[in-house]
């Protein structure tokens, strides 16, 4: 009796190694990637760096990211997301004829992600901090009454990039054919008003 308990937990054991072993051969480092949409939010809230006062645009935002998850909670991505560009011209408070700037914020990001440890397999709660490079291109506008009606003349653009601190927070399904759903927080700390979005997005794990 004990041999064929012995010899049961021998063949056990060995199909539990080479279920694991399969495992990952097939996908050691837990590589995922997908995309998805969402909505942001493009402000302006420094008028010393030239913005002419306050405002807030909610505007479609795009994202593309490839990652990796080599142990449970713990994992890596780099990240593409462009936040859309603003459909309107922001008058300034202390000029009625003078209109003021629009940004377009788009930033690859690497980002650091840590996973919650909870019970439940396919559910992951996670945050993640990083390091994005902004990219916006800041349009200014003035008014030209001259004539009537009034109308929007472009002053030109100003390029500007900068290496700034992103973070976000979310949650993911893990479904199945190697799919998984999330939806997430991201934002990245600008002096010009950080651009933030809330994204849903699906992924493939290989």
């Amino acid at each position: 009796m004990k041999r064929i308990s012995w010899t049961l937990a021998s063949v056990l054991g060995l199909a539990a190694l080479g279920a694991s072993t399969a495992a990952l051969a097939e996908d050691p480092l837990g590589f995922y990637i997908g995309g998805g949409v969402g909505e942001s939010t493009i402000r302006s809230d420094d008028p010393g760096y030239g913005l002419p006062g306050y405002y807030n645009d909610h505007q479609t935002a795009f994202q593309g990211v490839f990652g990796l998850r080599p142990i449970p909670f713990v994992g890596a991505e780099v990240e593409y997301i462009d936040f859309g560009q603003p459909s309107g011209r922001h008058r300034s408070y202390d000029d009625p004829a003078y209109f003021g700037e629009d940004s377009h914020p788009r930033a690859p990001i690497l980002f650091g992600v840590g996973y919650l440890p909870i019970p439940l397999p396919y559910l992951d709660l996670f945050a993640k901090a990083g390091v994005a490079r902004l990219k916006m291109d800041i349009d200014q506008y003035a008014s030209d009454c001259s004539t009537s009606p009034c109308t929007v003349v472009p002053l030109g653009r100003s390029p500007i990039t900068q290496t700034k601190f992103a973070y976000g927070a979310g949650v993911q399904y893990k479904l199945p054919f190697y799919l998984t759903v999330r939806a997430e927080y991201e934002r990245i700390s600008s002096p010009f008003g950080d651009p933030d979005a809330f994204m849903v997005n699906a992924f493939f794990r290989f």
